[in-house]
C-alpha cells in the first residue's frame, strides 16, 4: 500500500481560471493509495515547496504527484523539494494540467475539470509503480570546444578560459573576428568596431588556455557530454605558420590580384593574403585557386622572398583530434542569397549593394579608405536610398521572420553617410521601425532629427538604371503618394540567414534546427543557450538574428553553463534512461539502428544489446522498435504505461 500525496497548483489563474481546482482535489483524495490531497495558488513558490516538504514529513508520503504546468518548466524544482524532504526525487511526478488541459480547453470548463482529474489519476497509477532511482556518475573531460570565432565565440572562449579551463577554438576563416571585423562602427554608440573588437581578438590569440585553430572545420563529432571526441580538418594554408613572422612581404610582392570576399568584392586582395591588417593570427593563407604557381607552375615570388622560408607549396590538409567535455556553437550568420533578390537589381547594377558592402565603404581600412564612393565609377553619391526588409518578413520568399538588426544598422549607415557626405541626402524605405534595445529608439530618432535622414514608410516596387542614376520607385503609405527617387546608390538591408554549412554541422553534432536552419534551443525561456543534446550550447546569430550585445550576453551565459558543468569531478546523468533485459534480448540489433543518439551497440561476446548510459537520452525509440520488449525505460516501463492507459480509457 502506497501513501501518495497529490498537490494541485492554481498557477495563478492559468489553471484555476478554467479548471475547478477544489473539485479536482476532492476527487484526487478519493483515489486508492492517495493519502493526502491539497491545492495551492503557486506551488513553485517557496511557500508552495515548503507545503510539499512538510506534507511528506508529516503524512509519511512515499510518492508525490504535482498537478501543475509542463515538467519542462518545474520538474527539477519539485524533485529538489521532495529530495530535501528525504524522499527519492524520482518518486515525484508531474501531471500537466496547464498546457495539456486548461490552456487548450479555456471555453470548456466542465470538460477541462474532468480531464484534469483523469490526468492526475493516470499519474497516480504511474507513481504507484515507481522505483527509487539514483543518478549515474560519468567521467568528465574539462576542455571545451568553441565552433566559430566571431564576437560570440570569442567571448565564450575568453570567459571559459578565464575560468581556468582549456578551450579549443575552431574558425573556418584564416583569422578570427567574424562579421564584426568587417564593420566600421557599431550602434548605438558609434564605437569603432575594431577598437572594441581588436583587444578581444589579441587576447584570444595570446591566451595560454586557448588553442586557436583557424582555417579549420569540424570533420566529425562522436561521444557524449563530458566526453566528446572531435576530428578537426585544418585546411592547407601553404604557409608554415610556426615559421611565419607575419612580416607581410609575401603579400606586398605577390603579383596576382583577385577580388576580396572580406571587402564585399568591392576591392582586391593578393593570392597570398590575410583578411585584414588587424588579423589574428596575423599569418597569411595562399589561395591555391588563384595562385600563379599552382595554375601555371611559374612564379614562386612569395617563396623566394620569404625571409624565414615559411611558404610550403606541398602542404596538405591535416586532421587534428581533440577530446572535449562541452561544445559551444557560435557559427554566426550570412546574408540572404543575392540571387533571390533580383527585383532590386542586385548583381545587375553595380551601385546596388548590401549592408556589409556599405560597411566596407565606411571603414577606414576598407577599399576606399573610409570614403563613400560608388562602385561603378568611384564618384561620391549625393543621394543614397536605403531599403529595409529585403528578404525579411517576406513569406513569399520563405522568410517570414524579422532579421532584428536591420532597422538599427540602416539608421547607422544613413547617419554615417551624412557624416562623410554632409551635402548628401539619405532616404530610408521601411515597413516598421523595430528598435528594441537600450538607447536604440533614441538612436533612430537622432538619425531623423539631427542628420535629417528622410524615412519613407512603404515598399520599393522597382529599381532600374537610367543613365548614371538608379531610379527607385516606391510608395509612401503615410501620405498615400507614389515616390520616385533618382539615386546615385542603393543599399539593401538583406535578411540574416544561418551561415553556410550550419545544417551539415547540426547533423554532425546531432542537434536540431528550425525550418529556417537556425539552431533550436532546448527551451526559449528557461534554457535559451542549451541545445537538446546535453553538453552542446548555442550562442549568437546561429540560433537567431542577434545584435552584438545580445550575442555577447549569450556567450557569457553559455560559458557559465560550461563552467558549471566542469565544476564537479564527475558528471551526473539522469537515470531515466533505457535498460535491456538480457533474458529477453534476442540480439537482433533493431534497437541499434533505431537509436538517434548512437547510444547502443551489440555486445560481440554476449550477442545482446548494450546501452551507453552517458549517451542515452531516454527518448524511447528503442522501446518502440524492440520486437521482444527487451528494452524498457527506467521510470516509464511498459507496465506503468499500460496502467496509465487503462486508467484513461
Amino acid at each position: 500500500m502506497r501513501k501518495i500525496g497529490v498537490f494541485v497548483c492554481h498557477c495563478g489563474s492559468n489553471i484555476a481560471g478554467v479548471v475547478n481546482v477544489p473539485q479536482v482535489v476532492e476527487e484526487a483524495g478519493k483515489l486508492p493509495d492517495v493519502a493526502h490531497a491539497v491545492d495551492y495558488k503557486y506551488l513553485c513558490s517557496e511557500p508552495g515547496q515548503k507545503l510539499i516538504r512538510e506534507a511528506i514529513a508529516e503524512k509519511g508520503l512515499d510518492g508525490v504527484v504535482i498537478a501543475a504546468c509542463s515538467p519542462r518548466m518545474h520538474e527539477s524544482t519539485f524533485r529538489s523539494a521532495t529530495e530535501e524532504a528525504g524522499l527519492n526525487p524520482y518518486q515525484c511526478e508531474i501531471a500537466n494540467i496547464r498546457e495539456q488541459c486548461s490552456w487548450v480547453h479555456q471555453h470548456e470548463k466542465d470538460k477541462a475539470t474532468e480531464k484534469a482529474a483523469l490526468i492526475i489519476r493516470s499519474m497516480v497509477e504511474k507513481t504507484k509503480r515507481n522505483e527509487p532511482l539514483e543518478p549515474i556518475g560519468i567521467p568528465l573531460t574539462k576542455q571545451a570546444l568553441v565552433i566559430g570565432a566571431g564576437i560570440a565565440g570569442i567571448q565564450a572562449a575568453l570567459d571559459i578560459a578565464n575560468g581556468g579551463y582549456e578551450v579549443v577554438v575552431v574558425e573556418k576563416l584564416p583569422s578570427i573576428g567574424g562579421h564584426m571585423a568587417q564593420l566600421a562602427e557599431t550602434f548605438p554608440t558609434l564605437d569603432c568596431s575594431q577598437c572594441i573588437l581588436t583587444p578581444k581578438t589579441v587576447e584570444t590569440g595570446k591566451h595560454k588556455k586557448i588553442k586557436l585553430l583557424t582555417y579549420s572545420e569540424i570533420e566529425e563529432v562522436k561521444g557524449y557530454v563530458g566526453n566528446f571526441d572531435v576530428k578537426i580538418r585544418r585546411k592547407a594554408s601553404y604557409v608554415d605558420w610556426s615559421k611565419c613572422n607575419g612580416c607581410g612581404l609575401c603579400q606586398e610582392k605577390c603579383p596576382q590580384k583577385v577580388t576580396s570576399d572580406f571587402e564585399g568584392r568591392l576591392g582586391p586582395r593578393k593570392a597570398i593574403y590575410t583578411l585584414s591588417p588587424q588579423a589574428v593570427p596575423n599569418k597569411p593563407v595562399l589561395d591555391r585557386d588563384n595562385c600563379r604557381y599552382f595554375q601555371t607552375g611559374k612564379c614562386q615570388i612569395c617563396a623566394k622572398l620569404c625571409p624565414v622560408g615559411a611558404v610550403d607549396y606541398t602542404q596538405q590538409d591535416s586532421i587534428v583530434e581533440e577530446k572535449v567535455g562541452a561544445i559551444v556553437v557560435a557559427t554566426g550568420y550570412d546574408l540572404f542569397p543575392k540571387a533571390k533578390i533580383g527585383e532590386y537589381g542586385y548583381g545587375e547594377y553595380a551601385d546596388v549593394i548590401d549592408g556589409l558592402q556599405f560597411e566596407r565603404l565606411l571603414s577606414a581600412s576598407g577599399p576606399t579608405a573610409g570614403e563613400v564612393r560608388r562602385p561603378s565609377d568611384g564618384k561620391v553619391p549625393k543621394e543614397v536610398v536605403f531599403v529595409q526588409c529585403v528578404g525579411s518578413r517576406d513569406p513569399e520568399k520563405g522568410m517570414p521572420y524579422c532579421s532584428k538588426i536591420c532597422c538599427m544598422y540602416t539608421a547607422k549607415h544613413a547617419m554615417l553617410y551624412k557624416h562623410k557626405v554632409p551635402d548628401g541626402q539619405a532616404y530610408v524605405f521601411y515597413m516598421d521601425i523595430r528598435a528594441g534595445g537600450k538607447g536604440y529608439e533614441e538612436f533612430v530618432a537622432r538619425a531623423m532629427e539631427e542628420d535629417h535622414v528622410l524615412y519613407l514608410r512603404g515598399r520599393v516596387s522597382r529599381i532600374f538604371q537610367d543613365g548614371d542614376k538608379l531610379m527607385v520607385w516606391g510608395a509612401d503609405t503615410l501620405s498615400g503618394k507614389q515616390v520616385e527617387i533618382a539615386a546615385d546608390m542603393v543599399v539593401l538591408a538583406t535578411a540574416i540567414v544561418p551561415s553556410a554549412g550550419a545544417k551539415d554541422l547540426a547533423q554532425k553534432l546531432r542537434i536540431s534546427t528550425d525550418e529556417f536552419g537556425f539552431f533550436n534551443e532546448a527551451h526559449p525561456k528557461l534554457r535559451p543557450v542549451e541545445s537538446l543534446t546535453q553538453g552542446i550550447y548555442l550562442v549568437g546569430a546561429g540560433q537567431a538574428p542577434r545584435d552584438i550585445p545580445e550575442a555577447v550576453a549569450q556567450a557569457s551565459g553559455a560559458a557559465s553553463k560550461v563552467q558549471a558543468l566542469f565544476s564537479g569531478e564527475k558528471l551526473v546523468q539522469e537515470p531515466t534512461i533505457a535498460v535491456v533485459d538480457p533474458e529477453v534480448c534476442a540480439g537482433c540489433g533493431i534497437c541499434v539502428g533505431a537509436c538517434p543518439y548512437e547510444a547502443r551497440i551489440l555486445n560481440p561476446l554476449r550477442h545482446i544489446a548494450q546501452v551507453n548510459e552517458a549517451l542515452c537520452q531516454g527518448c524511447g525509440a528503442c522501446v518502440v522498435a524492440c520486437p521482444n520488449k527487451a528494452s524498457q525505460l527506467r521510470g516509464l516501463s511498459s507496465v506503468q504505461m499500460m496502467a496509465m492507459i487503462d486508467t484513461l480509457v
